[in-house]
């Protein structure tokens, strides 16, 4: 398979202009665009071919996000990989909170997530907040067990 660049896209909108006499010349200045590079490809998770993107002269470093997750009053930033399922965000996040995976339930566009879900599949992006809440059951069993551990002492007056 033979992948070309078209130099149709390099043209910047450039319509009629009379500096030059060449109707195929391109300002490359004008639209920032390179002729004589290399052309790197990359294959999206979806099977679709791109060239891939860079920003300035550095490539965009391909697969880590830095995902802001809120948990109540504290933000945590934490980088993971974009293959990453929301399963193993909850076990980094374990670490951080000290909260087990079970325990928490996490939001993303308004939606708890499940834990195989992907991360890149979803939607999440670099800078993307995730909300991460305690399951309210298991709030409830741990507020019964400390309750059924601190003894009632009655008080008579």
């Amino acid at each position: 398979m033979k992948l070309s660049r078209s130099f149709s896209k390099l043209r910047c909108g450039r319509g009629n202009d009379k500096s030059s006499s060449n109707d195929n010349s391109v300002s490359f200045k004008r639209c920032n665009a390179t002729i004589g590079g290399e052309v790197r490809w990359e294959l999206r998770p979806g099977g679709m071919l791109v060239q891939k993107r860079e920003i300035g002269d550095e490539s965009v470093e391909e697969g880590v996000l830095v995902v802001r997750v809120a948990t109540g009053s504290q933000w945590h930033d934490i980088s993971i990989q974009a293959t990453s399922t929301f399963g193993e965000l909850k076990m980094i996040l374990s670490m951080v909170t000290n909260l087990e995976p079970k325990e928490q339930r996490l939001l993303f566009k308004g939606k708890e997530r499940e834990d195989d879900e992907y991360l890149h599949m979803v939607g999440v992006r670099d800078k993307d907040k995730v909300l991460m809440l305690q399951d309210p059951a298991t709030k409830e069993r741990k507020l019964a067990a400390n309750a059924m551990i601190a003894p009632c002492r009655t008080i008579v007056v």
